[in-house]
Protein backbone atom coordinates (compact mmCIF):
# COMPACT_ATOMS: atom_id res chain seq x y z
CA UNK A 1 0.00 0.00 0.00
CA UNK A 2 2.97 2.32 0.76
CA UNK A 3 4.02 2.41 -2.60
CA UNK A 4 1.37 3.13 -4.49
CA UNK A 5 2.47 7.02 -4.92
CA UNK A 6 5.84 7.84 -5.93
CA UNK A 7 7.77 9.76 -3.62
CA UNK A 8 8.33 13.15 -5.31
CA UNK A 9 4.34 13.13 -5.94
CA UNK A 10 3.48 12.65 -2.50
CA UNK A 11 6.12 15.41 -1.53
CA UNK A 12 4.35 17.07 -3.93
CA UNK A 13 0.61 17.04 -2.87
CA UNK A 14 2.38 17.46 0.83
CA UNK A 15 3.31 21.04 -0.28
CA UNK A 16 0.60 22.22 -2.18
CA UNK A 17 -2.41 20.02 0.18
CA UNK A 18 -3.27 23.84 1.90
CA UNK A 19 -4.14 25.23 -1.53
CA UNK A 20 -6.16 22.26 -2.70
CA UNK A 21 -7.67 22.34 0.44
CA UNK A 22 -9.05 25.88 -0.22
CA UNK A 23 -9.67 25.12 -4.01
CA UNK A 24 -11.69 22.01 -3.22
CA UNK A 25 -13.61 23.62 -0.29
CA UNK A 26 -14.15 26.71 -2.74
CA UNK A 27 -15.14 23.98 -5.13
CA UNK A 28 -17.89 22.68 -2.86
CA UNK A 29 -18.65 25.93 -2.07
CA UNK A 30 -19.59 26.67 -6.07
CA UNK A 31 -21.09 23.64 -5.86
CA UNK A 32 -23.85 24.60 -3.04
CA UNK A 33 -24.50 27.54 -5.21
CA UNK A 34 -27.22 26.14 -6.99
CA UNK A 35 -29.19 25.34 -3.31
CA UNK A 36 -32.59 27.12 -3.27
CA UNK A 37 -33.19 29.87 -1.30
CA UNK A 38 -31.28 32.87 -0.89
CA UNK A 39 -30.21 31.39 3.14
CA UNK A 40 -28.63 29.04 1.50
CA UNK A 41 -27.03 30.23 -1.65
CA UNK A 42 -25.67 33.07 0.82
CA UNK A 43 -24.07 30.85 2.92
CA UNK A 44 -22.29 29.14 -0.14
CA UNK A 45 -20.89 32.70 -0.92
CA UNK A 46 -19.45 32.30 2.67
CA UNK A 47 -18.22 28.77 2.05
CA UNK A 48 -16.08 29.57 -1.39
CA UNK A 49 -14.71 33.10 0.13
CA UNK A 50 -13.34 30.88 2.94
CA UNK A 51 -12.11 28.90 0.94
CA UNK A 52 -10.03 31.46 -1.40
CA UNK A 53 -8.83 33.10 1.45
CA UNK A 54 -7.56 29.67 2.94
CA UNK A 55 -5.66 28.70 -0.52
CA UNK A 56 -4.28 32.29 -0.72
CA UNK A 57 -3.16 31.90 3.00
CA UNK A 58 -1.64 28.06 1.75
CA UNK A 59 0.24 30.21 -0.61
CA UNK A 60 1.71 32.05 0.94
CA UNK A 61 3.21 29.53 3.60
CA UNK A 62 3.82 27.88 0.46
CA UNK A 63 6.24 30.46 -0.67
CA UNK A 64 7.80 30.77 2.43
CA UNK A 65 8.89 27.02 3.18
CA UNK A 66 12.17 27.01 1.19
CA UNK A 67 13.98 23.80 -0.45
CA UNK A 68 16.68 22.21 0.89
CA UNK A 69 17.78 20.84 4.30
CA UNK A 70 19.87 23.70 6.34
CA UNK A 71 21.25 22.06 9.39
CA UNK A 72 19.68 22.83 12.58
CA UNK A 73 16.07 22.44 14.03
CA UNK A 74 13.22 24.91 14.68
CA UNK A 75 10.82 24.62 17.22
CA UNK A 76 8.03 26.83 18.98
CA UNK A 77 6.28 26.50 22.02
CA UNK A 78 3.83 28.99 23.37
CA UNK A 79 5.76 32.10 21.69
CA UNK A 80 9.32 31.19 22.40
CA UNK A 81 11.57 30.38 19.58
CA UNK A 82 14.04 27.41 20.10
CA UNK A 83 16.68 26.66 17.42
CA UNK A 84 18.97 23.82 17.70
CA UNK A 85 21.77 23.85 15.59
CA UNK A 86 25.28 21.69 15.11
CA UNK A 87 27.22 24.84 16.41
CA UNK A 88 25.05 27.08 17.36
CA UNK A 89 21.75 27.62 19.21
CA UNK A 90 19.23 29.52 21.40
CA UNK A 91 15.85 30.50 22.46
CA UNK A 92 13.94 34.01 21.79
CA UNK A 93 10.48 34.42 23.15
CA UNK A 94 8.09 36.76 20.30
CA UNK A 95 7.52 39.21 22.94
CA UNK A 96 11.23 40.07 23.20
CA UNK A 97 11.58 40.51 19.51
CA UNK A 98 12.64 43.76 18.36
CA UNK A 99 14.02 43.26 15.00
CA UNK A 100 13.79 41.01 11.95
CA UNK A 101 16.02 40.75 9.66
CA UNK A 102 17.26 38.28 6.25
CA UNK A 103 20.86 37.58 6.17
CA UNK A 104 23.98 35.73 4.11
CA UNK A 105 22.13 36.80 1.19
CA UNK A 106 18.63 35.40 1.82
CA UNK A 107 20.06 32.00 3.47
CA UNK A 108 19.32 33.00 7.28
CA UNK A 109 16.58 34.94 9.81
CA UNK A 110 18.27 36.99 11.83
CA UNK A 111 16.23 37.82 15.13
CA UNK A 112 17.30 40.47 17.41
CA UNK A 113 15.85 40.74 20.73
CA UNK A 114 15.08 43.52 23.25
CA UNK A 115 18.84 43.12 25.35
CA UNK A 116 20.48 42.91 21.98
CA UNK A 117 20.55 38.81 21.51
CA UNK A 118 20.58 37.62 18.29
CA UNK A 119 19.48 34.67 17.22
CA UNK A 120 20.56 33.08 13.88
CA UNK A 121 18.10 30.63 11.89
CA UNK A 122 18.44 29.35 8.44
CA UNK A 123 15.54 29.18 6.56
CA UNK A 124 15.79 26.14 5.43
CA UNK A 125 16.81 24.27 8.51
CA UNK A 126 13.79 21.53 9.95
CA UNK A 127 10.83 23.25 11.29
CA UNK A 128 11.36 26.91 9.71
CA UNK A 129 8.22 26.68 8.29
CA UNK A 130 6.58 27.08 11.55
CA UNK A 131 7.84 30.83 11.78
CA UNK A 132 5.36 32.03 9.01
CA UNK A 133 2.80 31.78 11.54
CA UNK A 134 4.86 33.18 14.44
CA UNK A 135 6.24 36.34 12.02
CA UNK A 136 2.52 36.79 10.92
CA UNK A 137 1.75 37.78 14.38
CA UNK A 138 4.65 40.80 14.46
CA UNK A 139 2.44 44.08 14.52
CA UNK A 140 2.75 45.95 11.37
CA UNK A 141 5.12 43.35 9.68
CA UNK A 142 4.18 43.37 5.59
CA UNK A 143 3.95 39.86 5.07
CA UNK A 144 3.85 40.24 1.11
CA UNK A 145 7.52 41.85 1.97
CA UNK A 146 8.92 39.30 3.57
CA UNK A 147 7.88 36.87 1.08
CA UNK A 148 9.15 39.06 -2.01
CA UNK A 149 12.56 39.17 0.26
CA UNK A 150 13.21 35.42 0.00
CA UNK A 151 12.15 35.16 -3.38
CA UNK A 152 14.65 37.70 -4.48
CA UNK A 153 16.62 36.04 -6.83
CA UNK A 154 19.60 38.84 -6.15
CA UNK A 155 19.28 39.13 -2.58
CA UNK A 156 21.87 41.41 -0.83
CA UNK A 157 23.70 40.43 2.27
CA UNK A 158 21.46 41.76 4.54
CA UNK A 159 17.98 43.20 4.68
CA UNK A 160 16.08 44.62 7.52
CA UNK A 161 12.63 43.16 7.24
CA UNK A 162 10.86 44.27 10.36
CA UNK A 163 11.72 47.03 13.50
CA UNK A 164 9.20 46.84 16.49
CA UNK A 165 7.22 49.95 16.40
CA UNK A 166 8.06 51.38 19.47
CA UNK A 167 11.96 50.91 17.98
CA UNK A 168 11.36 52.67 14.77
CA UNK A 169 10.10 55.55 16.84
CA UNK A 170 13.12 55.70 18.76
CA UNK A 171 15.19 55.59 15.75
CA UNK A 172 13.26 58.09 14.02
CA UNK A 173 13.76 60.13 17.31
CA UNK A 174 17.83 59.95 16.74
CA UNK A 175 17.69 61.67 13.10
Amino acid sequence: MKDLIRPELAAGLRRWSEVLTGLAVATFGLWALQARGAFFQGLAVLVVLAGLALAVIGWRRMRFQRAGNAPGVVQIVEGQISYFGPTNGGFMALSDLVELHLVEHGASWQLIGQDDTRLEIPVAATGADALFDLFARLPELRMQLLLDALDDPAPPSARALWLHPARRGAHLRLR
